[in-house]
């Protein structure tokens, strides 16, 4: 029988290890140039495109079966 307790507590851990090394690179420790932002807001942005297109192709794909 799955022991419920152990994987939560398991997740837990995993969960606590990432905020950890989230607050230890908090901030950046080189200067970026204004285009080295401007980069990676692209690159969010383009992130977020793919996201909502691969949700929207699921749905679509889900309605129409």
């Amino acid at each position: 029988m799955v022991d419920i307790k152990r994987i939560v507590y398991h997740f837990l851990g995993i969960f606590d290890a990432v905020r950890t090394i989230n607050e230890r690179y908090k901030h950046p420790r080189i200067q970026m140039t204004p285009m080295v932002r401007i980069s990676l807001l692209m690159l969010r942005l383009y992130l977020a495109f793919i996201i909502i297109i691969l949700i929207y192709k699921f749905i679509s794909i889900a309605i129409v079966k």
